[in-house]
């Protein structure tokens, strides 16, 4: 019998080395795993909107009486959305720039060339 052979056969019958090892190994690859989903989740986490805030906002209307828990849900959806396709827009004119950091004009600029949001056109002023 060839040496290596030999070598990790008696390894694998060492009491608590075989098994431990290879538990721990792929414990860490479930671990590093989890961790771009981990992230995943924080980020998610970072840009909701509070559904209560958005309540409020939608109950200040007068014409507004009652306000369903789907239908709050749905507005700050909606709003989450948008406001991510308004930053990545923003971006695209933030790295023709060669800048890091998006600024008021480069929102100005994805509104101005961007047909979908005309309907913005004079808001931050």
């Amino acid at each position: 019998m060839d040496d290596s052979v030999a070598k990790s056969l008696s390894e694998t019958t060492q009491p608590g080395k075989s098994h431990s090892d290879g538990d721990a190994a792929r414990d860490s690859q479930e671990e590093n795993n989890d961790s771009p989903h981990g992230e995943e989740e924080q980020r998610e986490k970072l840009i909701r909107l509070p559904l209560g805030r958005i309540k409020n906002i939608i109950k200040a209307d007068p014409e507004v009486n009652l306000v369903n828990q789907e239908a709050t849900f749905l507005v700050a959806k909606s709003v989450e959305l948008f406001i991510e396709s308004l930053a990545k827009e923003a971006y695209k004119y933030t790295a023709q720039t060669k800048k890091r950091t998006v600024q008021k004009r480069d929102i100005e600029s994805a509104i101005d060339n961007v047909d979908a949001l005309v309907f913005l056109e004079g808001m931050l002023d």
